[in-house]
């Protein structure tokens, strides 16, 4: 089932709001401000978020340009904000849709469904752990927006685990399926080096464990 955050203090829009998506079989929580977003945003992964502009402690505008830093999940603003300006800088920010309150429940659910629907045949080709994203036919990595340089090398390993993500890869598995760009055999002390260099620009992104004594697993 898909996983919507909808962010909105009004309770009477959170309550009407919720029940349509649920009888549409969304699973929705609720945040009331800004810093409940966040840390709902840091325990769990959500599919869409549905945004008010206008929150109690900041500016859904900000917390937008936040997510967007380090997340690739489509947002929806839901807002009385109706300005040509607030439309535009809503898009800017990377906003996936605009709806302006009031709004008919019917419509913004079919919004939702065409973005989840786009997204689901974006993401098909493009391997995520937390912020990291492996755009598998552009054959590039990102971290949040930014896009990190690898070697062909260093990029198969990487590609290599994610592939298997949540199981531990052993070493032995990973020398049997690289080689360098001479087609010489890659020896372990190498891949030592080289997984140790991929977590360097991977930077505080730790999604790389170390299973010890036999190989790595790429966590969620």
């Amino acid at each position: 089932m898909k996983k919507i955050l909808l962010v909105e203090d009004n309770e009477a829009i959170q309550k009407g709001l919720k029940y349509s998506l649920e009888q549409e079989k969304f699973v929705v929580e609720l945040a009331s401000d800004v810093k409940t977003a966040k840390d709902k945003l840091v325990k769990s992964e959500f599919n869409l978020i549905i945004l008010d502009v206008m929150l109690p402690d900041g500016s859904g505008f900000e917390l937008c340009r936040d997510i967007k830093k380090n997340m690739t999940t489509p947002i929806l603003f839901l807002t009385a904000k109706d300005e040509e300006q607030d439309v535009v800088n809503g898009f800017d920010l990377g906003a996936d849709d605009y709806v302006v309150k009031p709004f008919r429940p019917r419509e913004l659910i079919s919004r939702i469904n065409n973005i989840l629907r786009r997204y689901g045949k974006e993401e098909s080709n493009k391997l995520q752990a937390g912020n990291v994203i492996i755009d598998l036919d552009a054959s590039r990595v990102y971290v949040g927006q930014e896009e990190i340089v690898f070697t062909a090398l260093e990029y198969k390993i990487l590609v290599l685990l994610f592939s298997n993500m949540g199981k531990t890869v052993t070493r032995e598995n990973i020398l049997d399926k690289i080689w360098d760009v001479a087609g010489n055999f890659v020896n372990d002390n190498t891949l030592t080096v080289y997984v140790k260099r991929i977590r360097a620009k991977l930077g505080e992104n730790d999604v790389i464990k170390t299973i010890k004594g036999i190989g790595y697993r790429v966590e969620k």
